[in-house]
């Protein structure tokens, strides 16, 4: 791998320019058009009093709890995530590790919430029963993946936000750098 930083900046830029975004249907569109979307459901989630949970395992966790304290801090809306260690391996032992989050999300979701899960592969269980009990439970799901563009949780959301990318490291930066964008959106000192 090189690791030139002038090269890695250009290609971590291409990976966000081709950005693929779907919806639940897999029709696509563009990247602002799906974040102008997100931002319109999380305008909502503000206005009705209702709930934004993002989840993840692993760094994609680390990249959802990052994007909680901006939801809640910028945004001023309910934002939580769902990896607090005694409740998350209390789920895991007692209805396995890939029910954990779907578990959680069924107690705590109601209609008009929004769920974004995040899993760079795409491959994760626990995240692809989250998304589809939050679906079940009348959430609006948005995902974010990498990875080969046929994993199965980028067909799983109402919104679908795919990086064309196999390095851990510019899929989780380019979740992440999405995300603080949408967040940035509710910052009105940043607005022009």
């Amino acid at each position: 791998m090189n690791l030139d930083l002038t090269l890695r900046i250009e290609q971590f830029s291409a990976i966000i320019s081709d950005a693929k975004v779907t919806d639940g249907q897999g029709i696509a569109s563009k990247l602002a058009d799906g974040l102008n979307l997100l931002r319109d459901h999380i305008s909502q989630v503000q206005k009705n009093s209702k709930n934004l949970y993002i989840v993840g395992n692993g760094g994609s966790a680390g990249v959802a709890a990052h994007a909680v304290t901006d939801f809640f801090n910028v945004a001023k809306i309910r934002a939580s995530t769902l990896h607090e260690s005694s409740l998350l391996t209390c789920m895991a032992n007692d209805f396995g590790y890939e029910n954990a989050a779907a578990r959680m999300l069924a107690q705590l979701l109601n209609p008009g919430d929004v769920v974004i899960v995040i899993s760079s592969s795409g491959n994760s269980p626990n995240m692809q029963n989250a998304a589809l009990v939050s679906k079940k439970n009348g959430a609006f799901v948005v995902t974010f993946s990498g990875f080969s563009s046929e994993n199965p949780l980028s067909k799983l959301g109402d919104l679908n936000i795919w990086l064309n990318s196999n390095d851990y490291g510019f899929v989780e930066i380019g979740h992440q750098f999405i995300l603080h964008n949408i967040a940035d959106r509710f910052n009105k000192s940043l607005i022009s």
